[in-house]
């Protein structure tokens, strides 16, 4: 892992990121660390798109409201209102010899 202190920290931003393809760049200021420059993986894109959306983000205003007021449906109530039949556990798959 690479530190840099953030007055240290003068090449360009694409230098530090092609840097951070082999090992994370973590940024420093005044030796605590601040920032860390790492590839992202399509999952962490993906959540980060999503959880940042003005839309989504609305979404769980109004769901933890109405958890606060006590308006939720519970798992167990939904099944039973959608008659969902509980799965079959699964059993390991045998291996071939």
């Amino acid at each position: 892992m690479m530190r840099v202190e953030m007055t240290d920290a003068t090449a360009p931003l694409s230098a530090y990121a092609r840097k951070a393809r082999r090992e994370p760049v973590v940024v420093t200021l005044h030796g605590k660390p601040v920032v860390v420059v790492r590839p992202l993986t399509k999952e962490e894109w993906e959540d980060l798109v999503v959880s940042t959306d003005p839309n989504f983000i609305e979404i769980m205003k109004r769901s933890r409201a109405q958890a606060k007021a006590g308006q939720t449906i519970s798992l167990q109530d939904l099944k039973r209102k959608y008659r969902v039949k509980p799965k079959a556990l699964r059993r390991g798959r045998r291996r071939a010899r």
